[in-house]
């Protein structure tokens, strides 16, 4: 993807050097086999390194903010796609169960030259939700704090209201987490 030497002085640029990554290539690599789970404060991306785990946020938040700080030319892209178990297996028998077939989702990811790449997963590709990706936005770190959930929770209400879903935002929003759970296990 991008084989540049990370040079920075800054203190995680340091850190993640002396954890042996001396390439972005090396760095996402190793971010996409980190273990997947929320961190213990959403708006401190460097838990990613110190708890060795993540969300499709705080990674790409993670590698946005260093690649910022090593001027690497990357973007930092929120979408909303059709989650199903299809494009995300992990996600079990939720849907089916509440007799759906997908359900909105935002999802971070990052775009390099036009092209785009998913490090939330040891296996992630990004390919297995392209197709299903409905609206997408470069953002940049911090909006995956607060603006990420808020943008999905507005869509879901519009999606209930235009497709005449039988289900409440609560019991849809209620849904999703039991999808993210399953992700987690």
């Amino acid at each position: 993807m991008n084989n540049h030497k990370l040079t920075s002085n800054d203190e995680i640029t340091k850190q993640v050097r002396s954890l042996g990554m001396e390439t972005w290539d090396n760095l996402c690599n190793y971010v996409q086999n980190l273990n997947y789970g929320r961190n213990a404060n959403r708006s401190d991306f460097n838990l990613v390194i110190k708890e060795q785990k993540g969300t499709c946020s705080s990674k790409h938040a993670f590698l946005k903010n260093l690649a910022d700080l090593n001027n690497i030319d990357v973007q930092l892209v929120l979408g909303i796609y059709k989650m199903k178990r299809e494009n995300t297996p992990k996600i079990g028998s939720v849907l089916h169960d509440s007799n759906l077939d997908f359900i909105p989702e935002a999802h971070c990811y990052l775009k390099v030259k036009n092209r785009r790449y998913d490090f939330t997963f040891k296996n992630s590709a990004i390919s297995n939700i392209e197709k299903d990706i409905l609206i997408e936005e470069e953002i940049v770190p911090k909006q995956t704090i607060h603006y990420k959930n808020e943008l999905n929770k507005k869509f879901i209400k519009n999606w209930i209201q235009a497709k005449n879903v039988h289900y409440t935002f609560e019991q849809l929003w209620h849904i999703r987490e039991n999808c993210i759970k399953n992700l987690t296990q």
